[in-house]
């Protein structure tokens, strides 16, 4: 394999990576206003993810800052065309970021409602918009000759890739199901176990007709992407049969195959292209068209075959420290719902060793 196809794979680990670790992060998101019924087991909830979400998120930067140095073309053409979309994911993560910080500030209730309600909207935003335009990659959107986007903002709701946005949004609620499942206990952990089976079975249905319609848009599908579809039938089904036995270890690991396996399966289905021209074929971005010189792309290589295998221990360190499950508090249901949680309560819930 020569450099720019090496980077394209890379890309393709970078993008599954984030969907991976940022995707039950998303579903955490969604999922606290559910799964908790007063504030303190909502703040329990998002606790959960607190080690782990600023992290997760850098996949997502390496792997926009990726495209820009090893296909710069392929970059200023998805960028521009998926402009108004990208500037709603950015609008989107920056209230999410604020959120996290934001909701503990107050202990008014209504205050408390509305980072809450702003985490799971901008939670729901993020995955949908990306799952959309990942999709819009192989749907094909309108490209001419000179590699600029023809289109307009409304162009980007292809059907496969609105197929494609709801299914990662699906699995990113499965992930983050059996995430709660594995890191809390009592009741949060039980509610967080139903909400698993239900999206269990939202993922499959919305799985296999995702497979069936990237095996009829694809330009042929090779085996490699066959494989990562089929991984993603047999994740989905495993983690609702190991939530159902509450093996939760086993059900996280299996979302984990499932969500990044759509990954995969996209960009094993869109290579050796990189972005599909609707207009005509001819205009279809390549990896061949839109690559870096050989010299840019030897300097990248060198840089992340250091730097990869210790942003690699440094999360596994993390995850490795906050392994314990994150308890909920002692406190009444009642007054913690009419007032919020006490700073001793918090105090607790964010302690993921205390009782």
């Amino acid at each position: 394999m020569d450099l720019p196809v090496i980077w394209f794979a890379i890309l393709a680990i970078l993008w599954t990576g984030f969907f991976v670790l940022e995707g039950f992060d998303f579903g955490v998101g969604i999922l606290h206003w559910f799964v908790g019924r007063n504030d303190t087991e909502r703040r329990v909830a998002i606790n959960s993810i607190g080690p782990f979400w600023d992290a997760n998120e850098v996949w997502l930067v390496v792997a926009a800052a990726g495209t820009f140095a090893a296909f710069p073309g392929w970059y200023a053409t998805m960028f521009s065309s998926l402009y108004l979309a990208l500037v709603v994911i950015l609008v989107a993560l920056i209230f999410r970021g604020l959120a996290f910080e934001y909701r503990g500030k107050s202990e008014n209730p209504r205050w408390r409602k509305v980072w809450s309600l702003g985490l799971v909207v901008s939670s729901v935003v993020i995955p949908l918009f990306l799952g959309i335009g990942l999709g819009d990659l192989l749907a094909g959107l309108p490209i001419g000759a000179d590699q600029e986007y023809a289109g307009t903002f409304w162009n980007l709701f292809t059907p496969y890739g609105l197929l494609t946005g709801a299914t990662f949004l699906s699995l990113c609620l499965l992930h983050g199901a059996t995430f709660l499942g594995l890191k809390t206990t009592d009741l949060i952990r039980q509610r967080s176990h139903r909400l698993a089976r239900i999206f269990g079975g939202t993922s499959l249905v919305l799985g296999l007709t995702w497979v069936i319609s990237t095996y009829l848009i694809a330009d042929g599908v090779s085996a490699i992407a066959i494989g990562f579809l089929t991984l993603l039938v047999l994740g989905v089904a495993a983690a609702a049969t190991m939530t159902a036995r509450e093996r939760d270890g086993w059900a996280f690991a299996a979302s984990a195959v499932a969500i990044g396996s759509v990954t995969g399966s996209l960009f094993a289905s869109l290579y050796p292209n990189v972005m599909i021209s609707s207009t005509d074929a001819s205009n279809t971005l390549t990896i061949a068209n839109t690559a870096s010189g050989n010299y840019a792309l030897t300097v990248m290589t060198i840089v992340a075959v250091i730097m990869f295998p210790l942003v690699l221990l440094y999360q596994g360190w993390n995850y490795y420290v906050f392994r314990q499950r994150v308890t909920t508090p002692p406190t009444e249901p009642s007054q913690a719902h009419d007032r919020g949680s006490r700073p001793e309560d918090e105090a607790s819930a964010l302690d993921p060793g205390s009782g």
